[in-house]
């Protein structure tokens, strides 16, 4: 387990706010004095890779070559995301480019932007972003900013379908995601079961002991993301603590 940290921007400012309201009056929980380089910059003294970038909507194209300029081959780069344009991203210096709404066209799985996509940048430069919501007792994948939910199911069977074609999954609990309210137990229990390639869990970690119950819960097995709780973004869970907590379990490792 390693933390992966993120830059989510909207308005082209960095921000941290509660996904869902992205298309109602959104809640922001954080607005950065800083801009994203700066982000960029504490991510890459610190030796942490991995992390990504996510644009929340449009206007942030600028704020989000800043911060791959500053840590070229560091992050990842997600949100508006498309064949025509991921090209551009990774010359400016993304790692990975991530997709969800792209290949998750009117709530199904679309077979032909998977395909362009995978010629586009190549199976080990992709990751799927399978941000899903509870339904039923069931996990789908939602799109369009977190409003729409898709057909499809976030089961072995599918995910073992789409490993197929990408070196990653990020994963965000939309139901807790940006509250704080603690982890989403049963999924991240579930993915570790199911995935067989690295698999970024976002969603409601808080504190310490949230990191040490994902740990356990995941076997060491996921990768998580911190947001909201962080002091770096207006949270009282110090980033310097969680940098260390990782450093330890990767010790560990």
């Amino acid at each position: 387990m390693k933390f992966r940290p993120c830059i989510d921007l909207h308005d082209g400012k960095v921000k941290q706010i509660v996904g869902e309201t992205l298309n109602a009056e959104i809640i922001e929980n954080f607005v950065s004095k800083q801009d994203s380089a700066y982000y960029a910059e504490l991510f890459k003294k610190d030796a942490l890779t991995g992390g990504h970038v996510i644009m929340l909507g449009g206007g942030n194209e600028t704020a989000a070559v800043s911060a791959l300029k500053q840590y070229p081959g560091g992050l990842q780069i997600g949100g508006g995301i498309t064949s025509d344009n991921a090209a551009f991203y990774l010359e400016k210096g993304a790692s990975h480019i991530i997709v969800t709404s792209y290949i998750f066209k009117d709530g199904q799985l679309n077979e032909n932007h998977l395909a362009k996509i995978v010629s586009e940048v190549g199976k080990d430069r992709l990751v799927i972003d399978l941000s899903c919501k509870e339904k039923d007792g069931k996990w789908f994948v939602v799109t369009n900013q977190w409003k729409q939910f898709s057909d499809f199911e976030v089961n072995k069977e599918n995910i073992q379908y789409l490993e197929q074609y990408c070196d990653e999954f990020l994963v965000h609990a939309v139901d807790v995601e940006g509250k704080q309210r603690g982890i989403q137990q049963s999924l991240v229990s579930s993915l570790a079961d199911w995935v067989s390639i690295p698999t970024t869990y976002a969603g409601g970690a808080r504190s310490i002991a949230d990191m040490d119950q994902f740990n356990v819960l995941s076997n060491g097995k996921l990768d998580i993301t911190i947001g909201s709780a962080l002091d770096i973004f207006g949270g009282n869970l110090s980033y310097e603590e969680v940098v260390a907590y990782s450093n330890q379990k990767q010790k560990i490792i």
